[in-house]
């Protein structure tokens, strides 16, 4: 069922606003900082999570996976509208935390094409 798609979206995108929030008040930041960047992690850990372990039935998880595979448009079309003309006047924040976590990713992807590959010989 698209519901559980939606509901765990919503949760996931929830968390990562909190996340975000609290990430820029640490940074002394006026904003969110990667709250939807956490969302969108949290939504691919937790949707694999339930589908490893089997919690939930094929139709939610095609919700889900429905769900998942929307967000990215979502996520373009958020950071199409923020300000980069402000976001460069506030300081050296955005370029550090962008090229930061640009940086982060690329260290992960090795971590997860491993951890999808062992999975792969395990099945």
């Amino acid at each position: 069922m698209k519901i559980y798609g939606i509901a765990i979206l919503s949760l996931c995108y929830l968390t990562g606003q909190v996340l975000g929030d609290i990430l820029g008040r640490v940074f002394g930041f006026q904003g969110n900082m990667g709250g939807v960047a956490f969302g969108m992690l949290l939504l691919i850990f937790w949707g694999d999570y339930f589908k490893k372990n089997r919690l939930i039935s094929e139709e939610s998880e095609s919700g889900i996976l429905f769900w998942t595979s929307m967000y990215i448009p979502v996520v373009v079309a958020m950071s199409a509208t923020q300000n980069v003309k402000a976001a460069w006047s506030g300081g050296w924040t955005a370029l550090v935390v962008g090229v930061a976590s640009t940086v982060f990713c690329f260290f992960l992807i090795p971590l997860v094409s491993n951890l999808s590959n062992s999975e792969e010989i395990e099945n």
